[in-house]
């Protein structure tokens, strides 16, 4: 099963961007994915993960996820080798 739980900080308010990234990542993944859960938490947390594989954590990264490496990284496990189109093109 390929769940994504986003955990966010509802004292920073974080839901929208949250929602945000949860409806970016259900609109490319929509035949892999089979679900994404958004999960209220504290402290200032802002985590990403796949089946329990963190892919992006805003505390250890020193900042929010990029959308296109975090897409990346779950397409690396999904779907390897599916192109991601201007997401995979180099600027």
């Amino acid at each position: 099963m390929n769940r994504i739980e986003i955990e966010y900080c509802t004292q920073c308010r974080w839901l929208l961007r949250a929602a945000w990234v949860a409806q970016e990542l259900l609109t490319t993944f929509a035949d892999e994915l089979d679900e994404v859960a958004l999960r209220p938490g504290r402290g200032g947390v802002f985590r990403v993960s796949l089946g329990g594989e963190v892919l992006a954590d805003r505390a250890a990264d020193g900042g929010f996820p990029e959308l296109p490496a975090l897409k990346q990284a779950i397409r690396d496990r999904v779907a390897p080798g599916r192109d991601l189109g201007h997401t995979d093109r180099k600027a």
